[in-house]
């Protein structure tokens, strides 16, 4: 039996003419599909992609997907583990963080892709973007997680940590922290939208404007106070004492020199609005929000 199909649109197996079989491929790998007479004869233009958008670009399918199935294999294994351990031991808390790790990333891109999808690129993850000190610091919590627990005594745990009616404060505190910190997160992504970015902008592009309204009404820098608290509230959580020091110190020190350089920029874009609205919304930690 055959199974030849012709480039007039005709299966020769049925005979049906309404069948029309993609015979023709691109030359080019920029033009698909090929252009065809339409209508009255006219063609239309090629479709451009975007080279980006290839095996091996920053846009491509296959690194954006093999990502997100690696965020939710690992969300999800580490949630099971972290649900299994709770009511046996206290290293539950190292994989919640994981779990948490992943979410956060994968809503990073997603929330990008969403409500500034131009910039949806393999990047807008953040697994590599924010440098080797970042990776340091999140294996460094994990470890002084394990090893804690593994290697001090439990009397150490109970002079640091603080209960009430058998409630650890010390997690709940953490985990409200670390809500908090998510949601303003995301919800600064998404009310910015295509006037968001992860690095910082040296240039007014075409469109850009001044997000004033949503949680832009109340914090000049949003996604940098929601992930400055994100981050202390998870080790919190983890009962690190050591990172939570460090992780404040830092954190304020990043945030701080970069809005210090980001507001340079923004009073250079937007003049004298800027400069208003920053003194309307002048509130929280200097420097910070």
């Amino acid at each position: 039996m055959s199974n030849t199909a012709t480039s007039s649109g005709s299966d020769t197996n049925t005979g049906n003419s309404n069948i029309s079989w993609p015979m023709e491929r691109a030359d080019e790998r920029t033009e698909w599909p090929p252009v065809r007479p339409v209508g009255n004869g006219s063609a239309k233009p090629p479709l451009t992609l975007d080279p980006s958008n290839y095996p091996g670009g920053k846009k491509a399918l296959s690194g954006i997907s093999l990502r997100a199935f690696c965020l939710g294999t690992g969300f999800g294994v580490s949630t099971c583990l972290t649900l299994f351990l709770f009511l046996s031991t206290p290293l539950w808390r190292a994989p919640f963080f994981i779990a948490s790790l992943c979410l956060f990333h994968f809503l990073e891109y997603y929330v990008t892709a969403q409500y500034n999808t131009r910039h949806a690129s393999i990047s807008a993850f953040l697994l590599s973007a924010n440098g080797w000190a970042y990776n340091v610091a999140h294996s460094s919590a994990v470890a002084e997680c394990i090893l804690s627990r593994l290697f001090l005594p439990a009397s150490y745990f109970q002079k640091t940590t603080i209960s009430f009616w058998g409630i650890n404060l010390q997690v709940l505190v953490g985990l409200a922290l670390m809500i908090v910190g998510q949601v303003f997160r995301t919800l600064a992504m998404a009310q910015a939208g295509s006037n968001f970015n992860h690095t910082v902008q040296v240039e007014r592009k075409e469109g850009h404007t001044l997000v004033k309204s949503g949680v832009y009404r109340v914090f000049r820098h949003p996604s940098y106070f929601g992930f400055f608290w994100w981050g202390l509230g998870s080790q919190l959580v983890l009962g690190n004492m050591f990172c939570l020091l460090t992780y404040a110190l830092v954190l304020w020190k990043f945030f701080s020199a970069r809005i210090q350089r980001e507001e340079a920029y923004l009073i250079h874009f937007f003049g004298e609005e800027y400069l208003l609205y920053k003194k309307r919304t002048g509130v929280g930690i200097p420097g910070i929000y």
